[in-house]
């Protein structure tokens, strides 16, 4: 085997993502430099994200394990890795004149996501291999890009409507609430079979983020 082809295998799957939702934005799409820029802020983003679950993990009280594992999931890990996301989103692409229609949120989103997905993977596959590599291109990388484009929906309902702050705020949360129980369900290995439950709340999110593209697409002034 190549001594490269794990690293490729690691940067593909979120280079497709971001290629497909670009291809997605079909009324006026964002110049290239501003989403390249937006991956690169996103890769970026997985350092103080890894550094602030070494830091809550090591805070976490001692209580029961499910208690335990769920503040991992869905505050620790889910909170923080969705945080820095959203603060990159907010602070750099939400106050740019090209950020002009609602699927724009989507758009810088999913780019800041994979981002940060790549990096991460880069991280994991270094370690474990060319298997986790395949695992991750099929489960992470895509359960990243559906926390994208939850958090990008609500920013692009928020940048065009009133209401805002709320409709902000519905972004955070709701990518956080999604990544943390995708994890949840991988964590969780004292309950015999939840493991599956994170193949499902993949697959509905999935779904909800092919809606949310149909949605956002219809609602582009530039029809």
């Amino acid at each position: 085997m190549h001594p490269l082809l794990p690293l490729a295998v690691a940067i593909a799957p979120g280079i497709a993502i971001a290629i497909f939702v670009y291809s997605k934005d079909k009324y006026d799409r964002e110049p290239r430099k501003l989403l390249i820029i937006s991956f690169l802020m996103g890769m970026t983003a997985t350092i103080p994200a890894i550094l602030m679950e070494q830091a809550g993990s090591s805070w976490l009280p001692l209580i029961d394990s499910t208690q335990r594992t769920a503040l991992l999931a869905f505050v620790v890990v889910g909170g923080s890795e969705e945080l820095m996301k959203y603060l990159i989103l907010v602070a750099y692409a939400y106050r740019r004149k090209e950020f002009n229609e609602p699927f724009d949120g989507i758009t810088y989103s999913v780019m800041i996501s994979m981002g940060f997905a790549t990096l991460e993977n880069i991280f994991y596959v270094s370690q474990y291999g060319m298997g986790n590599a395949l695992l991750r291109m099929f489960t992470a990388v895509p359960a990243h890009a559906t926390f994208g484009v939850i958090m990008g929906y609500y920013v692009g309902l928020a940048k065009f409507r009133k209401g805002s702050f709320l409709l902000l705020l519905q972004g955070f949360l709701f990518a956080a609430l999604m990544h943390g129980a995708y994890d949840f369900f991988l964590m969780a290995d004292n309950i015999p079979l939840i493991a599956g439950g994170a193949i499902v709340s993949l697959i509905l999110g999935i779904r909800y983020s092919l809606l949310a593209i149909r949605l956002h697409q219809q609602q582009s002034p530039f029809i």
